[in-house]
């Protein structure tokens, strides 16, 4: 059994759901304190953080992952147990194996690999796990950012080890993510009998041409990066559940999508200027999980891209598509962000997998990653 294919395995088995670590970050920790790294537990309520450095100097390249998973769904629908790593037709099985502990275990051995190929290296090489990526992110790499804010802790380059690829390793990375705005709309009017809507203010109707506006409303028109904004409503809510009575209040939940075309605060302000106009009595709960970011091209998407062309023989698609990632933390801290990982066929699906072709690569993909940004001797 190879190095990465067994440490992938006995991370799978580790049953970390979030906001669980199940002792992942202390199997990874304890190898890289042995390799020469400095490490340090962030623990932030329920959510394990870890951080772990090797040098001291400027440039800081980072390594981001999470150990925590989803949880399995259904068990009896799985072909083999869920936290039991399985080989079948030239895949490892199991939930996590590529979102993402085939990129955690990668990284950690590209890093122990690194380090004793360039022992004396400029600039500092780091890894940052969390447990909280999976779930509300918000004692995960959000907290750390924050710490790292309070320490002056600059980050200049961040290696998302996400399942980015599609059909085949390599052939995608993320070099950027749209913004998420989540809302939570409450339209207040006044409870009646059905009968005598005359006494009654019904919320529904009152409501209804502002969503119909809200929901053909042209955000914005996106941009090269970007695709448009998109606004769409997840849940509608009303009612007691009785026929004969008119509700006293509507529930609303949506979110927005966005691109650098528009920001969180005029998505806002936008919004709420269209209920006002339609004379609602309503409050919104907002939510921003994250501002949109885009890596331009520079000296990480340039390692990332040279790297994947020599290992993969593909050049890599550039993307901004896709949902959020813990990238979005490390981004307003002035790094460049780019995501690389295995292919996201299988992720938070039933019998997750991950092919062992493409598992024995990773770690060379994140060592040249490395070794084209840090390695060799000290800058004088």
């Amino acid at each position: 059994m190879s190095d990465i294919l067994h440490l992938t395995s006995e991370l799978i088995r580790r049953a970390s759901v979030t906001p669980e670590d199940a002792g992942c970050q202390a199997l990874l920790g304890e190898r890289l304190g042995r390799a020469g790294f400095s490490v340090e537990r962030l623990r932030y309520g329920v959510v394990d953080n870890l951080w772990a450095t090797h040098g001291s100097a400027a440039p800081v390249l980072v390594f981001l992952g999470h150990t925590d998973v989803v949880p399995s769904g259904p068990v009896e629908q799985w072909s083999s147990p869920p936290f039991e790593p399985t080989l079948r037709n030239g895949h490892l099985h199991g939930r996590g194996a590529a979102d993402m502990k085939s990129g955690v275990a990668a990284m950690t051995l590209a890093l122990e690999e690194f380090v004793r190929r360039h022992p004396d290296h400029h600039g500092t090489l780091a890894l940052l796990l969390t447990s909280d990526e999976e779930g509300p992110s918000i004692d995960g790499v959000a907290r750390v950012a924050e710490e790292f804010r309070r320490r002056g802790q600059r980050i200049d380059w961040c290696l998302v080890g996400e399942p980015s690829s599609q059909d085949r390793l390599g052939d995608l990375i993320r070099v950027g993510r749209r913004g998420s705005l989540h809302g939570q709309l409450t339209v207040r009017g006044v409870q009646g009998h059905v009968a005598y809507a005359e006494m009654a203010l019904n919320p529904i109707h009152a409501a209804a041409p502002a969503l119909a506006e809200l929901a053909a409303t042209r955000w914005d028109e996106g941009n090269a990066d970007f695709p448009p904004t998109s606004l769409q409503i997840s849940n509608i809510h009303a009612g007691t559940g009785a026929s004969n009575i008119i509700p006293g209040s509507l529930d609303v939940t949506f979110n927005f999508r966005f691109g650098t075309a528009s920001t969180a605060a005029g998505l806002r302000q936008r919004l709420e200027a269209c209920l006002t106009r339609h004379a609602l009595d309503f409050s919104v709960d907002w939510n921003l999980s994250g501002e949109a970011f885009l890596t331009r091209e520079g000296p990480l998407r340039d390692a990332v891209t040279a790297t994947v062309e020599s290992i993969c023989a593909v050049t890599p698609t550039a993307s901004t598509g896709g949902g959020t990632s813990d990238g979005r933390f490390i981004a307003p801290l002035g790094a460049e962000v780019v995501e690389l990982g295995p292919r996201n066929a299988s992720i938070h699906k039933i019998d997750e997998c991950v092919s062992l072709l493409d598992l024995e690569r990773l770690p060379g993909l994140y060592l040249g990653v490395a070794e084209r940004l840090l390695g060799g001797a000290p800058r004088a």
